[in-house]
């Protein structure tokens, strides 16, 4: 589904940025016109033949990049069910892919998620995991902060015994630039309640994700 345009100066909804100051978001022809900006920057022509609608391509790849912004994760997750018929065992959902984008660089992060919860009386529909994952990966972001975002809106919402997530990416602003070394991913892991607290919980979960 594609994004509504953008409107000129819209405010940002508080709970949806990162920042938490006070910002407008500029109009479409704004984001445009930075485009082209950046087109010149690097030395072409915006008025070339090829690069005439590259400007419209690259906002509207950004209303896909970063519709996370528009989405509040809490909100997916408030929806359970409790008919469980007393399951209180281990839900897991591994190797969920993702791409997102370095706060640092704005180029890619490109890995994989495994999402853990030990249901309390209710549990949640497997594709609004997906969903959370999917609404902050969509933003800018860092890895580590990603990793602890979507832990801790499981927990709030859910209030399970335990959350447990691990995030393995590869960053592009490593791989492309900079240092330039492909084929190394980067690890991270949130682990609440029993999941922390709990050694073979943590096993249990590590091993069902093949991290064992």
């Amino acid at each position: 589904m594609t994004p509504p345009p953008v409107a000129s100066s819209r405010p940002i909804p508080k709970d949806h940025r990162e920042g938490g100051g006070a910002t407008a978001r500029p109009s479409r022809a704004d984001a445009e016109a930075a485009a082209r900006t950046l087109i010149c920057w690097a030395g072409d022509d915006p008025d070339r033949e090829g690069l005439l609608d590259t400007p419209a391509r690259v906002v509207r790849s950004y209303e896909e990049f970063f519709i996370g912004y528009s989405q509040d994760p809490e909100e997916i997750l408030r929806t359970t069910f409790e008919e469980t018929e007393g399951y209180d065992e281990m839900v897991v959902l591994k190797g969920i892919a993702f791409e997102s984008h370095c706060e640092h660089h704005m180029v890619p992060i490109i890995g994989k998620a495994s999402i853990a919860y030990l249901p309390n009386n209710r549990v949640v529909g497997i594709s609004k995991l997906v969903r959370v994952l999917e609404a902050y990966a969509k933003r800018l972001q860092i890895q580590e902060k990603m990793t602890a975002q979507i832990a801790n809106a499981i927990n709030e919402v859910l209030n399970p015994k335990g959350v447990a997530v691990v995030v393995e990416a590869e960053h592009q602003c490593m791989t492309t630039r900079g240092v330039q070394k492909p084929g190394v991913a980067m690890v991270t892991s949130t682990m609440l309640g029993a999941f922390r607290d709990d050694a073979s919980t943590r096993r249990e979960f590590l091993a069902f994700i093949g991290r064992n």
